[in-house]
């Protein structure tokens, strides 16, 4: 995760500012909770613009991250899991239209640290005697 949690803030004109208008925190249609806005990062992505994506949280309350981790003197990461997750295509831009995607979680967690789960192992039938 790069930077912290923020609210996903809805846009306002400068006409509006302007006016002296408060902008206003966006809320999910469906659900009806809270929009928050968060900054992950691949280091191993091939292409520069798959490099980082915005997440967008849906929660009551602002999401706490877990603490940043120091993975060599002076360099901290802050490794996070999403919870529900959801990745929704979309077409974007206005004047050149392409593909896009709008990605949600309903949580944030500290990731799984350990061992890789164990498989369940298939039963075994009758084997042949050699």
């Amino acid at each position: 995760m790069v930077g912290e949690v923020a609210p996903d803030m809805e846009y306002m004109s400068a006409e509006d500012k302007g006016r002296g208008r408060q902008a206003k925190q966006r809320v999910d249609e469906r659900t009806g909770k809270r929009q928050w806005k968060v900054v992950v990062t691949d280091p191993s992505a091939e292409k520069e613009r798959d490099a980082s994506v915005t997440v967008t949280i849906l929660a009551d309350v602002q999401p706490v991250p877990p603490q940043a981790v120091q993975v060599m003197p002076g360099v901290e990461v802050r490794p996070v899991a999403f919870e529900g997750l959801t990745v929704e295509p979309r077409v974007m831009g206005d004047r050149y239209k392409y593909q896009g995607f709008t990605i949600r979680a309903t949580g944030i967690a500290s990731p799984q640290v350990g061992a890789a789960p164990k498989r369940a192992e298939k039963p075994q039938g009758e084997q042949k005697a050699a």
